[in-house]
């Protein structure tokens, strides 16, 4: 593969720019996968220009302020001082040579794929766009959504990727929480639309991201991102279906886990919790079972997976009322207190949280509901549930108050003994506790 570009002088202006670090970087959609990559762009050294419909988010950022726990004051003032600004007009996509998609691929109320976002922000985009520049989605969504959705729309507008523009896939890979990776050395995917549009990818991202992995297509690089969380959502379910057994026959599957673990090839360990979160794990499985079913396949074995991942919520919310059957009491009326509000422990983020549903249940039950969650001391705003909440501290007196306290994200800044002191009853749904007189397994 020739690291040249030839043809079109606009791309051969954009691949020297881009060599050069003169190429000025546009991130369209500033959260939590946007963000942190425009800010390793700018720590590259590359001007980077964000976009985002969000106005609060837009002044905050030139304010040199974050939204995003993970992410430092310091850090935004850092890229401000790089030349980082942030904006909310699109007509700034004229002034940007990359134009990065960073924006939510939700589900409809249907559970099929929802491109909302992709499209609204490649049109706005579009009616400010020039010739020479590129254009990646990293938004997660199903095979030939670059080449159907995107592609179309470009050359409708005399964009023709490989010719005067470019367009690639390049998947996001972000664990918000994990100390060891973060955006710039998690190896990144990247199909292009044509060999040319690839190359021009793989130097872009070059300049941020340690380690490329260039595949054959935009297609192949949908699929694996599709791949990496389907993986995941299956063995979530597994497991979480095998945690449902183990209970009904008297066992503590974190001790079972524990002990397969030690098996030294052949397995690896899931652990199971109150149902699937975050943006990805619950969602992208089925933008490859709705597109599957264009090819006349039906995936029985992702579906199945789901389903009972979707189930994790109700299941937990059983144990609280049969434990508390067990004391004399019903869920309606108690007062029930919520540990973890954020999807996974130790992050702020409660985009899909399981633990917002088992909210939702509860009340509906007639139970009087609150939360604790350090990482969220104000319930966000969500398109599907409101609690007009706050995080309330985890004093003696407000533990001991409560009928039921439900463990569902098992943060390390919960005083685990203090609860064990003060608490009528702990509902696990985490393996965090030893089961016992006030403690039950969910």
């Amino acid at each position: 593969m020739s690291s040249q570009i030839s043809g079109d002088s606009n791309l051969q202006a954009l691949q020297q720019r881009i060599a050069d670090k003169h190429a000025v970087i546009g991130i369209y959609g500033l959260g939590y996968v946007g963000l942190p990559l425009a800010l390793r762009f700018s720590e590259a050294g590359l001007k980077v220009i964000g976009f985002d419909t969000d106005p609060a988010k837009v002044q905050m950022l030139n304010a040199g302020r974050s939204y995003i726990e993970r992410i430092e004051a310091e850090e935004i003032m850092s890229a401000r001082a790089a030349g980082f600004e942030a904006t909310a007009d699109y007509a700034r996509t004229c002034d940007v040579d990359a134009l990065i998609i960073c924006v939510p691929t939700p589900l409809n109320a249907h559970r099929e794929p929802d491109l909302g976002f992709i499209v609204q922000t490649i049109e706005a985009a579009l009616g400010h766009m020039r010739v020479g520049q590129i254009v990646s989605l990293e938004s997660t969504t199903w095979p030939g959504t670059t080449e159907e959705i995107l592609a179309p729309r470009m050359q409708a507008r005399g964009f023709e990727p490989g010719v005067n523009c470019a367009l690639v896939f390049s998947p996001e890979r972000e664990d918000p929480g994990n100390p060891d990776f973060g955006t710039k050395n998690i190896p990144k995917v990247i199909g292009g639309h044509t060999p040319s549009c690839l190359r021009l990818g793989l130097a872009l991202y070059q300049h941020a991201i340690h380690t490329m992995v260039p595949v054959s297509s935009t297609k192949a690089a949908e699929m694996t991102k599709l791949l990496e969380n389907i993986h995941r959502s299956v063995n979530i379910g597994l497991v979480n279906e095998m945690k449902i057994v183990a209970d009904k026959m008297g066992i503590n599957i974190h001790e079972v886990i524990d002990a397969a673990a030690t098996k030294p090839f052949g397995f690896v360990p899931y652990r199971p919790g109150p149902g699937l979160g975050g943006h990805c794990i619950p969602i992208d499985p089925f933008y490859l079972t709705w597109k599957a079913r264009e090819y006349g396949v039906n995936t029985r074995f992702i579906e199945l997976a789901g389903e009972i991942n979707h189930y994790m919520p109700q299941w937990v919310v059983g144990k609280v009322g049969d434990a508390l059957n067990e004391r004399g009491k019903a869920i309606k009326g108690s007062r029930i207190l919520v540990l973890g509000l954020a999807y996974k422990k130790n992050i702020d983020d409660t985009r899909e949280s399981p633990a917002v549903e088992i909210m939702d249940l509860l009340q509906a039950k007639g139970a009087e509901i609150r939360y604790s969650d350090p990482h969220v001391p104000i319930f966000p705003r969500k398109r599907n549930y409101q609690f007009d909440l706050q995080s309330i501290p985890l004093t003696p007196e407000a533990i001991a108050s409560f009928d039921c306290i439900v463990v569902a994200t098992d943060h390390d800044r919960f005083d685990y003994a203090l609860l064990l002191d003060h608490a009528r009853l702990l509902i696990d749904t985490r393996g965090r506790l030893t089961p016992g007189a006030t403690v039950v397994s969910a």
